[in-house]
């Protein structure tokens, strides 16, 4: 069977920068950003970046171009031997697919209600106790939040069965541009604020005394969540992408236009935050409670308030395609399913598993595990154990068991890129540094640290 595959390198770069840019930048960057300290945070999440979350996604990218199949035939067609070992990070990459999505979804789905409340009702205000009341109206509503939770996964499922350049890389082609284009006005507005100095002083003015251990250890998990690494999408993604792509320079741009999508939030939020008297530590619905106040007092607010949730929307939507993609890519080859029997099937599964995570805030309320709710035990399980483990086998396979020589030949495309000396420092930090980071992320995530 011929094997689908991004056609484009615009299509590519897209494709990956969908992956990586979603809720995590609009909704989780801005909160954990507000809950640590601003500016100090920012700066040891950037330096994350680059030692731990840039080298996990060029050797994924590279490993699955090189084998040319989803996440957990990657892992046991690459290596010599141990393969039953390291197919076990492609296996949990499907894993942390499936919980990442029970609970992403139904942020998505918070998303794609605002979208809809800001055309049918009035829902602008200033004041903290109107904007979180509606919050609070749509997440304790079973129905209301199973059904756009719904909507979602179809939406996304019905892309998916499109495959991956007629369905996922035509989509995000259109979507990241939009995505640019709507956060950029969104920003704007926020400066005109009255207390958007504050916001930008909050944002970009460090308290290196708000930088500990905690805060250390925060941002490098968040680096995992944001980037898409560990969870399979890059691995199942690197495996569309064309022979004469450029990894190292595609995945620089991916974490560069990440990171900026990440401040454009931060300066849509954090002026609003400030103006009119919210709290930056409030948490995930900082989103949700402060965008309505943006733009209360602005003509044709509602317009942009549109605008804002539907960037949101389009974020979720193409960082869900490719969490989507990493067990119908399995389906697929690995059970010789047919794609849209493999969608239907991941989408029937994330039906159940999804709605416990979304009941997790009304009828499910006091079910919990380990003082958790589903929501946040999928949270915990994905981001502090999952993740860490892919990503920590993921660099001691490819900075020690691959081999140099195959790292080298195949990210200079066989040497028909002059790139000798990023790849050499990509190699030191995959090997030397990265795992030690991504250990001491685990022993955190796990409660051990």
């Amino acid at each position: 069977m011929q094997r689908d595959g991004f056609k484009t390198r615009f299509g590519i770069l897209a494709a990956t920068l969908g992956s990586a840019v979603g809720l995590g930048n609009i909704w989780k960057f801005p909160y954990m950003t507000g809950e640590n300290g601003g500016a100090s945070f920012l700066l040891v999440y950037l330096l994350s970046t680059f030692l731990v979350g840039l080298p996990i996604m060029i050797s994924e990218l590279v490993l699955g171009r090189t084998a040319k199949a989803n996440a957990i035939t990657t892992y046991y067609q690459l290596p010599k031997k141990n393969k039953n070992f390291w197919s076990l990070i492609g296996i949990g990459g499907v894993a942390a697919a499936f919980l990442i999505l029970a609970f992403y979804t139904d942020v998505a789905g918070w998303v794609y209600a605002y979208v809809y409340k800001t055309i049918t009702a009035n829902i602008l205000s200033t004041s903290p106790e109107e904007t979180s009341k509606t919050f609070g109206s749509l997440i304790s509503t079973p129905l209301t939040s199973l059904f756009w939770q719904w909507l979602v996964l179809g939406v996304v499922g019905l892309i998916i069965t499109m495959g991956a350049s007629k369905g996922i890389e035509r989509t995000t082609k259109k979507l990241m541009p939009l995505l640019f284009l709507f956060l950029v006005i969104i920003v704007v507005r926020s400066l005109t604020l009255p207390k958007a100095k504050e916001g930008l002083l909050f944002l970009f003015s460090p308290d290196f005394s708000k930088i500990n251990a905690q805060v250390v250890l925060l941002a490098m998990g968040l680096a995992f969540f944001k980037l898409s690494i560990g969870m399979g999408t890059m691995t199942t993604y690197g495996s569309y992408f064309r022979d004469d792509a450029n990894i190292p320079a595609t995945a620089t741009k991916v974490m560069l236009a990440d990171l900026s999508v990440s401040l454009l939030a931060g300066l849509a939020i954090f002026p609003a935050v400030f103006t009119y008297g919210y709290e930056p530590q409030a948490g995930p619905s900082l989103l949700f409670i402060t965008i309505p106040a943006i733009f209360a007092s602005l003509p044709g607010g509602r317009i942009f308030m549109l605008l804002f949730f539907l960037l949101a929307s389009f974020a979720a939507t193409g960082a869900m395609l490719s969490l989507l993609e990493v067990p119908v890519a399995y389906f697929c080859e690995s059970k010789k399913m047919s794609r849209t029997k493999a969608t239907l099937l991941s989408i029937a599964i994330l039906v159940v598993l999804g709605a416990t995570a979304t009941l997790s805030f009304n009828v499910l309320k006091d079910v919990k595990f380990f003082n958790l709710n589903f929501f946040d035990l999928y949270d915990f399980i994905s981001s502090n154990i999952l993740l860490p483990v892919g990503g920590l086998l993921i660099a001691l396979f490819a900075g020690w068991t691959w081999g140099k020589e195959k790292i080298f030949t195949t990210l200079s495309n066989y040497n028909t890129l002059n790139n000798q000396k990023i790849i050499s420092l990509y190699y030191f930090v995959l090997k030397y540094i990265t795992p030690i980071l991504v250990f001491i992320i685990l022993l955190k995530g796990l409660k051990l640290f």
